[in-house]
């Protein structure tokens, strides 16, 4: 029993394992992502959406998202027998700001475990394989004060500020009328540097 407690510790102590995402992993990140709004999200999206059709939603993206194949577009799981953070990015996606960190979300008991910082060095690496130099960017729930602390603490720095669009384009998923704020790297090997 004791020597059973103790594995379990030191497998605790280990970092998870990130690997990309693949099509059949579809359904644990919608889940995961579903869960994160509920969470974070209410107050900017409307709890009808939040209670009801987010996680439908979610399953519709990441079906199609995973099974694609964009080759900009860059999935990482992080799991620890169980998956337990994703972060998904578009690579080259705009001119001045570069990779776009479409989403990073992390269990809720895992989170300030280190996970979300591991997935978003990870991020920075895929950006700067894809174009050395290249700079990175998130957009963050102007409500999300958590998030904005996240990313300032890894050097993100607010740039601007601009209404949110409706998760499917559909405006009753809002409620409201949210804000969000970009925040960005000039240059993603910032992230790779210890804080």
């Amino acid at each position: 029993m004791l020597s059973r407690r103790l594995a379990a510790m030191s497998c605790e102590r280990q970092p998870p394992c990130v690997r990309l995402a693949r099509p059949e992993d579809a359904r644990a990140v919608a889940e995961l992502h579903a869960g994160s709004w509920r969470r974070n999200y209410r107050g900017a999206y409307s709890d009808e959406f939040l209670d009801g059709d987010a996680l439908e939603d979610r399953l519709t993206v990441w079906g199609k998202r995973l099974a694609d194949g964009d080759p900009r577009r860059v999935t990482l799981l992080a799991e620890r027998g169980c998956l337990i953070g994703f972060a998904n990015t578009l690579l080259d996606d705009h001119a001045s700001w570069g990779a776009l960190l479409e989403n990073l979300h992390v269990a809720e008991r895992r989170r300030r475990t280190g996970v979300g910082s591991l997935l978003l060095t990870r991020t920075a690496e895929a950006a700067l394989e894809r174009r050395p130099g290249a700079g990175l960017y998130v957009w963050v729930l102007e409500q999300n004060t958590a998030a904005q602390a996240f990313y300032e603490a890894r050097g993100g720095r607010r740039v601007e500020r601009a209404a949110v669009t409706a998760p499917g384009g559909v405006a009753s998923r809002l409620s409201g009328a949210p804000f969000k704020l970009r925040y960005a790297w000039a240059d993603a090997g910032l992230l790779l540097r210890a804080p």
